[in-house]
């Protein structure tokens, strides 16, 4: 980032290649929507670009930290907007090829159906679900994130977590016996 700050376009490159298909992925999972989620991501990067002296590295943030901050921003924006998700997707991005073709099967409609409860859940749900459980991220870094406490995130996950069981049991895709 101290080479981004001096307009350096080969940093901004590695920096872009590193990091955009994880921040893809994080942006996925937040609006569900590929097309939209390339384009958060684009923006994103954009916004260093065009003000990179906005992290200040003297404050000790991570690079991370600091743009998934920006990229949550960029999804609820997006979301508040009526950003509506599109199922039909290119689901050989999170395939795992060593699996079988059923397995691969089982695993789509799976995601489909996750997906679907997850577009149910209220945005900041779906967003601490995406940072602790997708991306890996720590209670204390999602928080910090989502410029909430540590306990508050907590709360936000353990409704999601709810909320998807709720969803699943409500569309007939978990029984009861499976929930339990």
């Amino acid at each position: 980032m101290e080479r981004v700050w001096k307009h350096d376009h080969q940093a901004f490159s590695i920096l872009v290649e590193r990091h955009s298909q994880k921040f893809y992925a994080s942006a996925y999972r937040m609006v569900l929507n590929r097309q939209e989620a390339e384009d958060i991501v684009q923006e994103g990067f954009l916004k260093i670009w065009d003000n990179p002296k906005s992290w200040k590295k003297n404050k000790g943030a991570k690079f991370t930290t600091w743009f998934y901050r920006i990229l949550m921003n960029l999804c609820l924006d997006h979301l508040r907007k009526g950003g509506k998700s599109n199922f039909v997707e290119d689901w050989d991005l999170f395939e795992d090829e060593s699996a079988s073709q059923e397995e691969n099967l089982g695993d789509k409609q799976q995601q489909m159906f996750l997906n679907e409860a997850m577009e149910d859940l209220p945005e900041k749900q779906r967003i601490a679900l995406t940072l602790c459980f997708y991306d890996g991220l720590s209670n204390k870094e999602a928080a910090e994130i989502m410029g909430v406490k540590v306990k508050a995130l907590e709360s936000l996950l353990i409704r999601a977590k709810t909320g998807l069981k709720d969803y699943l049991l409500r569309t007939g895709i978990l029984t009861k016996e499976e929930a339990a």
